[in-house]
């Protein structure tokens, strides 16, 4: 009788950022990120790590995390400018189509995240369950439907493509977390420790609800 995948290494939780990008001297998912590396959230020890801006380096540096750490937990952080609220991303696509050049200056135009694998994947984090707890928190909040285009959809697209088809991570759950800019950079922003208030509010309504469905009816929040 064939072995079943083993389930996660308990206690792990994968929360990733990235780098600033485009000529800005930071990026408040990296710093938010950052704040809570080895901290404990539900008995859960957090692990933070950097991804580079840059196509496919980004989905390396995951891949290999998530071969080390094998987490019951990923969450994926990234900044999007113009937005006021957290961004609960509800859909990744395979497209890359980039607006502006990477960290690297590589620009890709209509070229699949993976050749050959499905248009597109739904997070599997119970993203109206944290929607809920955020806005209990007096958090702006909001379910969205695009991740974009650029590295963000990139590393999340990747994440969920890899959680679906490699069988030693059949059972861990993921997603994608926007977060605006911080007051320094520009308006609407929000105050990092208000990012990471929110981050850690994600993780534990993520927590709470094992079973929950990602892609519940839309409403009870905006969307984006």
């Amino acid at each position: 009788m064939p072995r079943r995948p083993a389930p996660p290494s308990p206690g792990r939780i994968l929360l990733t950022g990235f780098d600033a990008f485009n000529g800005a001297r930071v990026n408040p998912s990296w710093l938010a990120v950052q704040a809570l590396h080895n901290r404990q959230i539900g008995g859960r020890r957090i692990v933070a790590a950097q991804l580079p801006t840059v196509f496919g380096d980004s989905l390396r540096t995951l891949d290999t995390l998530l071969d080390q750490l094998r987490p019951e937990l990923v969450v994926c952080v990234g900044q999007a400018g113009g937005r006021g609220a957290l961004s609960l991303e509800r859909v990744a696509i395979n497209v890359n189509d980039a607006p502006i050049p990477d960290n690297a200056g590589t620009q890709p135009v209509d070229t699949p995240v993976a050749p050959g694998a499905p248009a597109a994947y739904f997070s599997s984090l119970p993203i109206k369950a944290a929607l809920a707890a955020l806005h209990r928190e007096g958090l702006p909040a909001e379910v969205s439907q695009t991740a974009g285009t650029f590295v963000c959809n990139h590393v999340f697209y990747g994440l969920m493509h890899r959680l679906a088809s490699h069988p030693r991570l059949r059972h861990t759950r993921g997603g994608f977390v926007h977060v605006p800019w911080l007051p320094e950079q520009g308006s609407p922003a929000m105050a990092l420790a208000d990012v990471v208030r929110g981050l850690r509010t994600v993780l534990r309504a993520a927590l709470a609800s094992p079973g929950a469905a990602a892609h519940a009816p839309a409403g009870g929040g905006a969307t984006h």
